[in-house]
């Protein structure tokens, strides 16, 4: 019990010192895109800063609904997609990041809004912790893929052929399958090898028939902060510094 509480307390860190960082690019009159998972402390310390009179006139769209009622509880005021042009800043956490930026999303069952949000937004701001950042995505969590309900059998036999190992996602707390927000299921598919081509299979998944979209996100973050732990405090930089970090520690590392 204690290591769980540990594991969870560390990610706590992390987050709250991604959330901080992720704030100081918020101005006042600001269109705020919000994601799920670790935006909430973002959420938070936006309602701290409205509160303390340091920002105003800050309007949140929420990519799910757990983001836009938490949203409502710390002061700040939601909206929908359709009743803003665009967005001046998206803060979002992720799965998984590769080197290049690329995203691997879905573990909320909220990547098809979210990638809307991308869509609309001026600047996509990543926050990771530096445990999600690996070389090549689909090494730690599979695909997920938002699938219409009637459409399930035809779509995993599809992405079998593209080498995939589909499964239905249930749900934990209930029998039977997850349902997004938008009212379709999600097919999670792990690629034994990982991903090699990133943008190539968020494109060939997307055109199966009955695929709403999947968790791969291609092309879209300007910037990437990562969390890592340097002593006894949390440190957090831009992905390419620590690339250029983890990369010149192994070289050390295996030329010793």
């Amino acid at each position: 019990m204690v290591c769980y509480f540990m594991d969870w307390l560390t990610q706590d860190v992390f987050k709250l010192a991604l959330a901080k960082k992720a704030v100081e690019l918020v101005k006042s009159g600001m269109v705020i895109g919000l994601g799920t998972g670790g935006t909430s402390l973002v959420i938070e310390e936006l309602g701290k800063l409205i509160g303390e009179g340091k920002l105003k006139d800050i309007v949140a769209v929420g990519a799910n609904y757990h983001s836009r009622l938490l949203a409502k509880q710390f002061g700040l005021r939601t909206v929908d997609l359709n009743d803003v042009d665009n967005i001046d800043i998206v803060f979002d956490g992720v799965d998984e990041v590769d080197f290049n930026k690329n995203l691997l999303k879905g573990g909320e069952a909220a990547h098809t809004v979210q990638k809307v949000v991308y869509s609309m937004a001026n600047v996509c701001i990543i926050l990771a912790e530096h445990t999600k950042v690996v070389h090549r995505l689909g090494s730690k969590f599979p695909v997920a893929v938002e699938v219409l309900p009637l459409a399930t059998s035809p779509v995993s036999r599809r992405l079998i052929a593209l080498g995939g190992v589909p499964e239905i996602r249930s749900a934990l707390r209930k029998d039977g399958p997850v349902i997004t927000d938008l009212g379709n299921m999600i097919i999670d598919v792990s690629f034994p090898n990982g991903i090699q081509n990133p943008a190539e299979l968020e494109k060939n998944i997307n055109v199966i028939p009955g695929v709403v979209d999947n968790g791969i996100v291609s092309g879209v973050a300007t910037s990437v902060l990562v969390a890592v732990r340097d002593g006894g405090h949390v440190n957090v930089m831009n992905l390419e510094e620590f690339v250029e970090v983890v990369l010149g520690w192994r070289y050390a590392t295996s030329t010793l």
